[in-house]
């Protein structure tokens, strides 16, 4: 793991995230953070509130509130409930006064397994080749329908449905996430598995919303893949698969609005298409 969202500095009171080029956002000119940086971000400080033991990851929703700067931020999190069998957090990220995020997590206690036969979807979804890795400074490979898996994001400029195999990456800088932890920031890329088209990316993420039945293998890599999508008058609507080599492990779900202008996917992770750190 090479690339980090973010530095940290500890301070008496709470913990300064100083931001790395890898968390520049595509929109903005490059003065806003990812998305990715800021659900890892909160699912960090909401998973160190929880801490480890008895509870697991469920459900996991951001809400984007704002443009979030390419400025220090600092990551909280608090209680909402904490019972037997269920822990509600409240996570929010603040740059100075300005609320620009905020995240509600589900953990919940592991039990017996249960004894029926229940449907479960019977598509199990492709992964890539094990040998096969990026070929741009980003994390991740790409597969679309009629192209198949390739390193490079070069040949899914296209209308067909997608998937992301998508490799770990540092949320803080010489920190190893955690499985719960890689999943939250790998969620944001629902935007890009499921509003790419044949004219570029065209739709910003408002929200998202991470259901686990489990978190990702100890390897840490795991896939998002279509499923379902609606789009009406610049507002998308739309839910990928999240899974890794043993199958699926949930859904992640995002609401995204019609931006400004599109960008082209596959100029992300280019180091010319960012700007200089100041």
């Amino acid at each position: 793991m090479t690339m980090a969202f973010f530095t940290a500095e500890p301070g008496s009171g709470s913990e300064l995230l100083h931001p790395l080029p890898e968390a520049r956002a595509s929109w903005g000119g490059g003065n806003q953070l990812r998305g990715m940086a800021t659900s890892g971000a909160l699912a960090r400080a909401a998973e160190h509130a929880v801490g480890p033991g008895l509870f697991r990851p469920a459900r996991w929703t951001v809400d984007l509130l704002r443009p979030a700067g390419f400025v220090p931020s600092v990551a909280r999190a608090e209680f909402v409930r904490r019972g037997r069998r269920l822990c509600l957090v409240e996570a929010t990220l603040w740059q100075g006064e300005v609320l620009v995020g905020k995240a509600s997590g589900l953990f919940l206690a592991a039990g017996s397994p249960s004894t029926g036969t229940v449907w479960a979807q019977p598509e199990r979804p492709r992964t890539p080749p094990p040998d096969l890795r990026p070929a741009t400074e980003e994390p991740r490979v790409f597969y679309s329908e009629g192209v198949g898996w390739t390193g490079s994001p070069e040949q899914h400029q296209n209308s067909a449905r997608k998937t992301l195999w998508v490799f770990p990456q540092e949320i803080v800088r010489g920190e190893r996430p955690t499985p719960f932890q890689h999943a939250a920031t790998a969620a944001d890329l629902v935007n890009l598995v499921t509003n790419w088209g044949d004219t570029g990316l065209e739709f910003i993420n408002a929200d998202l919303t991470l259901t686990l039945g489990r978190v990702p293998a100890d390897d840490l890599e795991l896939g998002l893949t279509a499923g379902h999508r609606v789009e009406h008058d610049g507002v998308s609507v739309a839910t990928a698969t999240v899974f890794d080599r043993s199958g699926p492990l949930g859904t992640v779900s995002g609401t995204a609005l019609l931006a400004a202008a599109p960008v082209d996917p596959r100029q992300v992770g280019a180091p010319s298409s960012l700007p200089a750190v100041p």
